[in-house]
């Protein structure tokens, strides 16, 4: 079984995951593209049973374009985002159940791919997601 590890700038907060996502997405949302400070973000998602979490978080819940929000679990040290959870009145069932860990904090950023692109009508005319089999929303 696949086991990827991921962790803040620093190596204080860490996550451990095994297996493959459940789901691997770029979003343009407003609240993505200020969480990466870029211009969108993309993440793996994994079932909380597949996920362990090691270090000092401190957490900041944020509402989302869609009225959900998500809670976002950041190194108290260096401020690095490691990993969130979303819930909300609208929020489909399988990703209430799930940890959200940003791609680019994996040690392998390049081992895994986005299979959606979320938000698309908040993408930047200049930013372009390609790839086959990406579903779009």
């Amino acid at each position: 079984m696949i086991t990827r590890n991921a962790s803040c700038r620093c190596g204080q907060l860490r996550a451990t995951v095994t297996g493959d996502p459940i789901r691997v997405s770029v979003c343009h949302c407003l609240n993505c593209k200020k969480r990466s400070g870029s211009a969108f973000a993309v993440q793996a998602r994994w079932p909380l049973a597949q996920v362990r979490l090691d270090g000092q978080s401190k957490c900041h819940k944020q509402v989302s374009d869609s009225g959900n929000w998500g809670m976002f679990h950041f190194c108290p040290d260096c401020g690095s985002d490691v990993y969130y959870k979303n819930d909300g009145p609208t929020v489909d069932a399988k990703f209430a159940s799930l940890v959200a860990i940003p791609l680019g904090t994996f040690d392998d950023p390049y081992s895994l791919s986005p299979a959606f692109s979320v938000w698309e009508e908040r993408k930047h005319d200049w930013v372009e997601i390609v790839g086959d089999g990406i579903e779009r929303d």
